[in-house]
């Protein structure tokens, strides 16, 4: 998401390249240094860059394909696991005796990257997501509290992240109060 030229950049690049082989497939052409890919590999990777957030797709992806083939794992163990990861990324932060004792201010901004990411992929996951009244895995409310009593420059790309990579913000299971806390 903080990157969003990364698509403009490998279509630049895929054009050039396209530009400077060979009309004819059998006379190479000097690529003046530029590392050619497969047409394949670029399609995919152009598919890949075309998502705002791509890795947090290919992770959304993986593991709903993960619940999908494997229905004798019950869901409910893998959101579980999401939730209390999230839980203890938000109790981390909140607890200062805890936040006091990260030597980097980095470690802190990584805990919320985490807890942001575990919330996303929760509700990527889960039928009805991590936003809905019935949902009692992940505290959405305490992990928004958390992420805005951070520095604004810090953590307005998580905030984003939550206000545009989630798939159940928007439902109406989803309170108002959550809603109006991401909309500020």
């Amino acid at each position: 998401m903080l990157n969003p030229s990364i698509q403009n950049d490998f279509s630049f690049y895929r054009r050039t390249i396209n530009r400077i082989r060979s009309p004819n497939p059998n006379h190479k052409t000097d690529l003046m240094g530029i590392e050619d890919l497969s047409p394949e590999f670029a399609n995919r990777m152009s598919l890949f860059y075309a998502n705002a957030t791509p890795m947090l797709n290919s992770l959304a992806n993986s593991t709903l394909n993960f619940v999908t083939s494997n229905p004798h794992l019950p869901i409910e163990n893998i959101t579980e696991t999401l939730g209390t990861m999230a839980k203890v990324c938000q109790r981390m932060i909140e607890n200062q005796d805890f936040c006091s004792r990260f030597q980097n201010e980095e470690t802190v901004y990584f805990v919320l990257r985490v807890m942001v990411g575990v919330i996303i992929l929760y509700d990527h996951v889960h039928p009805i997501g991590a936003f809905a009244k019935t949902t009692t895995q992940i505290d959405v409310r305490g992990s928004i509290k958390v992420l805005k009593e951070q520095p604004p420059t810090m953590v307005e790309g998580l905030l984003n992240s939550l206000r545009y990579t989630t798939r159940h913000l928007n439902d109406d299971t989803t309170p108002k109060n959550i809603k109006n806390m991401l909309a500020a």
